[in-house]
């Protein structure tokens, strides 16, 4: 779990005809990341050509998406296809099934520009209802009771024949027509539109030959409720609309099985096509090659030898053989899954060069130990977690959130770091309600802590977050020494600022400031010692540039003035002693920043409790308590977790981390889908 998982590479001949089971077997072992086979001097051949596929694969992805997004909107999300039985796979005939999504999408085009009509409709009767809701009609008389009512009241009568085609032509139209009755072969009408449509449906209705007429008070009584005969009619559309719904909804729903079905078909389909995009073929064979995990090889060998009936050449290199195909290995990370948000803070960073120490288990501990001293607090720890939990419940499931699912997971871990930190501290909600575990952080930021405590004054609490530094920066010295040597680079591993000779210097310079802060300020160490400590490795770092010269040179570098040489090997050496002097008394010193923050969030709390105090309403001093807790959690709890990740980032990881390694991402049945 420290290091990246070991890699080897395969090298594989097989014959042109069991690429496709061959295929199938890579598939469905998915342990295999390809890498092109051009890459091997020994392939160099013009009889090797890339392996044409049967089908574009951009169309057999652009099929996939319309089905994902017919199956969409009935609710249903295609499952992963970790379980699928591979020999079961069929081709997909893309004319014939694009061919079917097209008349799915013709009817439902269809459908919806009714929907769209009858949309509008009941808009307009919406505004019509409003209309009639402010301002009023009298139901016997026909009169507006205002106005500036925006709505024009006309009452006529036309042919009863040419009714429907009045109806036919107020479609269009905000306009409520009312039929009031039939009188011999006359029917008679009451019509409510929009006073801004007032040209418009006069034009309407004079080609219709309407005659205005007063209507009487026994014709319109048929039509007492006018507010309920809008209301009538746009649940009636209403209605309609969600019938429409229905007929949509089902158009899918009636092929829902087969159109999953032609999901993993196309799915599967595009993973075989995307493993075959590596493959290099000539007349008879198929060549390819990949890394995968070391602990993969007996299993992968034995899947192709059995898909292939044991007809294929399999040859074998471990990394950084002089027999491995390219240069850049993949490197695969194996954490356990509760250490996924703090891989993905790693990730962020960059990814571990291969070979080298991935900080994922160490980031753990030193990032919740930073935020927990910042930010601790029982009360407000135990809200961040439940926050973290109620995102975690949200987003769990949800494909393309697993960023802000690792996010969720990590501010529960930061809310029980809180938690744990607050117990220590006696810290909830901003009171002292129980005895400390360790000391009293609130009492000593408010100057009355006890006396006979150990930590007793806001400066042990500095010294607390430099000791902290201090081991923080040497674990990352130690981290770097590890890698350098697994990198064989030895020079450097005893030279550089982050190597032997800058540790020594670092460890020196510790031992110095102790000695003088404990003398009062007055006092170095003896002179031989200060030599040792300091002078003897500053006086061997003056050789690093010599020997890089040196190796240079035997390279067949190219010769210098030997004056400007030794300017230039004693310019180097002055800057990089006040690199080494000045950085780790920076780095050093940078991590009173996290005593800094859990300062000011006690003073906060004390701020917000003081001013509680000084009113007698318990509704204003409670309202008063839970904005201010509100406001630090949100302020503080988004600081500590900015500065805790940024001392892990520059003051822990450049200390030794490579971030020059590319991610193993073997091509598998649950490989992610591409956008």
């Amino acid at each position: 779990m420290m290091f990246t998982t070991q890699m080897t590479q395969l090298f594989a001949v097989v014959l042109a005809g069991d690429k496709d089971r061959v295929t199938e077997a890579l598939l469905r072992e998915g342990v295999m990341q390809f890498i092109h086979t051009s890459e091997h001097t020994t392939t160099q051949s013009p009889n090797l050509n890339a392996l044409e596929p049967r089908i574009s694969k951009g169309e057999i992805a652009d099929l996939r998406k319309r089905v994902e997004g017919f199956l969409h909107t009935i609710g249903i999300v295609p499952s992963t296809l970790e379980e699928t039985d591979l020999s079961q796979r069929k081709a997909v005939d893309l004319k014939k099934e694009g061919q079917l999504l097209d008349t799915i999408e013709g009817e439902r085009g269809s459908i919806r520009e009714r929907q769209r009509i009858l949309q509008q409709e009941i808009l307009r009767m919406e505004d019509i209802q409003r209309q009639v809701n402010l301002y009023g009609i009298g139901l016997y008389n026909v009169n507006l009771s205002n106005r500036n009512s925006i709505l024009s009241i006309q009452t006529g009568k036309l042919q009863a024949g040419l009714a429907e085609q009045l109806t036919a032509e107020l479609k269009g139209l905000p306009a409520l027509n009312i039929d009031l009755g039939l009188d011999g072969d006359e029917s008679h009408h009451l019509v409510i539109t929009m006073k801004r449509d007032r040209d418009k449906i006069s034009r309407i209705l004079d080609g219709l030959r309407w005659s205005q007429v007063e209507v009487t008070p026994e014709m319109l009584s048929m039509k007492k409720d006018l507010f309920g005969e809008l209301a009538t009619k746009i649940e009636g559309l209403s209605d309609e609309q969600k019938k429409l719904q229905k007929q949509v909804d089902g158009l899918v729903e009636q092929e829902a099985d087969h159109l999953q079905e032609l999901w993993t078909d196309l799915r599967l389909e595009e993973l075989c096509q995307s493993i075959q995009d590596h493959f290099q073929s000539s007349s008879h064979t198929i060549i390819f090659a990949g890394w995968l995990p070391a602990e993969k090889k007996a299993p992968l060998q034995k899947a192709i030898a059995e898909a292939s009936e044991n007809r294929c050449y399999l040859e074998w290199a471990e990394a950084g053989s002089e027999d491995m195909i390219g240069s850049e290995i993949p490197v695969r990370l194996r954490n356990p899954k509760a250490l996924a948000p703090f891989q993905m803070l790693v990730s962020n960073f960059g990814i571990p060069k291969y070979g080298t120490i991935d900080p994922t288990p160490f980031v753990m501990p030193l990032y919740l130990a930073m935020f927990g001293l910042m930010f601790a607090d029982v009360g407000q720890g135990l809200v961040l977690a439940i926050l973290g939990a109620l995102g975690v419940k949200a987003l769990k499931g949800r494909s393309g959130k697993e960023g802000m699912l690792q996010l969720a997971w990590l501010i529960i871990w930061c809310g029980g770091s809180s938690m744990v930190f607050g117990a220590l501290f006696g810290a909830y909600f901003g009171y002292s309600l129980f005895k400390p575990l360790w000391f009293d952080f609130h009492g000593i930021v408010a100057g009355h802590s006890a006396a006979d405590a150990a930590i007793n004054n806001v400066y042990d609490i500095l010294l607390i977050t430099i000791y902290f530094g201090i081991a923080v920066i040497s674990l990352g010295l130690i981290f770097n020494w590890v890698n350098l040597a697994r990198m064989k680079q030895w020079l450097t591993l005893v030279f550089d600022k982050g190597g032997l000779l800058g540790g020594w210097m670092y460890a020196g310079g510790i031992y110095t400031a102790t000695f003088m802060v404990t003398h009062g300020y007055k006092e170095f160490p003896a002179g031989n010692i200060l030599f040792m400590l300091l002078g003897l490795p500053a006086l061997l770092l003056l050789l690093k540039e010599p020997l890089h010269l040196w190796r240079q040179a035997d390279d067949g570098g190219e010769k210098e003035n030997i004056a400007m040489l030794c300017m230039n090997i004693l310019m180097e050496w002055i800057v990089e002693l006040l690199e080494i002097f000045s950085g780790y008394l920076s780095n050093t010193l940078s991590f009173m920043r996290v005593a800094g923050l859990g300062i000011a969030h006690v003073c906060l709390m004390i701020s917000f409790a003081t001013l509680a105090g000084m009113t007698d309403s318990l509704v204003m001093k409670g309202v008063i308590l839970i904005l201010g807790n509100m406001l630090v959690i949100g302020l503080e709890g988004l600081s500590a977790g900015i500065q805790a990740l940024r001392l892990n980032y520059y003051e822990f990881f450049t200390k030794f981390f490579h971030g020059t390694g590319r991610l193993y991402t073997p091509i598998a049945l649950n490989s992610k889908l591409q956008s």
